[in-house]
């Protein structure tokens, strides 16, 4: 049993539209033992099946680094390269497993190193024919209730020409980027996207809207002032956008402070007016739902968060919604097998 799970399991919900496939594209995996820093509870892969075990049509996953496994014996610049090792094992396809776990790997990688052509291709070793991108993320804010105790980077990473020099060997090797970033540092990513053309970005957890700390007090003015950004950054093509994140405390809306965890009506109340603006500047064929599991699992359950998604959805075509639940991961993160096409309509 997880910490939260007691809190959890107040609040079930049947899955809706059961049948429609599901890539998860954004989610980690832990274990105490292993993780630097430590982490207070294990997530494995047996639990987060557990999680996905909700109803959904859960297909395939794609996991996203987790600083899961990075001994002290190994250099400090090819320790990410463990856990890319450590997650390949872990997430061996086992027969007649549902879901496809981990079918797609985003590893971290200190791109401002001058061994970056090292740590990349120790990853793609490792990775097992897995690997599709790296993360790095550029998360930077002087507001402790904006960052929550995860650790600080340097500010104005994504314009670092040391940085660039690692990112530019991302697109000879075919791997993507993964921004994680607040709000603040989208105009140097519109610049970044801007300077590499050809290659393909994703921006994690909407771009980073702030609502905690300082921000709270201007809910409307940052969201006014992020969806003009996220307007920009999507004249960009090479750049995709993840739909998920939105439980995280920099949100700030404390749903894990209430008697009760959040419904689906609750969430989808909350948030559909970021999920929407992201959607009406990238398109679905551009956008894919994530769970950011288990960092959102501290405010809400996976069954509930999925079906949060789908009454958000609930606007789009059969088209629209394989492309933003299921078609854009596979195609943006490589994964073909699981390009789905919606049913043939009965002829009258």
């Amino acid at each position: 049993m997880l910490p939260n799970d007691p809190w959890l399991e107040q609040v079930k919900e049947a899955a809706l539209e059961p049948d429609l496939p599901v890539i998860d594209a954004h989610h980690h995996l832990w274990s105490v033992e292993l993780a630097a820093p430590k982490r207070s509870y294990d997530y494995m892969p047996a639990d987060f099946l557990a999680d996905t075990a909700s109803g959904h049509r859960i297909v395939a996953t794609v996991f996203v680094e987790a600083r899961a496994a990075r001994p002290e014996h190994l250099p400090e610049h090819m320790r990410p390269v463990a856990e890319t090792a450590w997650l390949a094992e872990a997430t061996a396809p086992l027969p007649g497993e549902k879901t496809a776990l981990a079918a797609g790997i985003v590893a971290f990688a200190d791109l401002n190193h001058p061994a970056a052509e090292d740590i990349l291709q120790g990853h793609l070793r490792a990775g097992g024919g897995r690997l599709r991108g790296i993360r790095q993320s550029s998360t930077c804010s002087d507001d402790p209730a904006v960052v929550g105790g995860h650790p600080q980077n340097p500010p104005h990473r994504l314009l670092d020409p040391a940085f660039r020099r690692g990112f530019a060997r991302l697109e000879p090797l075919g791997l993507s980027y993964d921004a994680w970033l607040y709000q603040p540092q989208l105009p140097e990513l519109i610049d970044l996207a801007r300077a590499f053309p050809g290659s393909t970005i994703i921006v994690d957890h909407l771009g980073g809207p702030l609502g905690a700390g300082r921000y709270a007090a201007r809910r409307e003015e940052g969201f006014n002032e992020w969806r003009q950004q996220i307007g920009e950054l999507a004249r960009c093509p090479n750049v995709f956008m993840k739909l998920g994140g939105s439980a995280m405390h920099m949100f700030g809306f404390e749903w894990e402070k209430r008697p009760l965890p959040p419904t689906s009506d609750e969430l989808a109340a909350a948030t559909a007016h970021f999920y929407h603006a992201a959607i009406d500047a990238f398109s679905p064929a551009r956008c894919m739902f994530e769970s950011n599991f288990p960092v959102d699992r501290e405010r809400c359950s996976y069954g509930v968060l999925w079906n949060s998604f789908k009454k958000i959805a609930a606007r789009y075509t059969m088209d629209e919604k394989l492309d933003l639940f299921c078609n854009t991961a596979a195609s943006v993160y490589r994964l073909p097998q699981f390009i789905s096409a919606a049913p043939a309509r009965e002829q009258p």
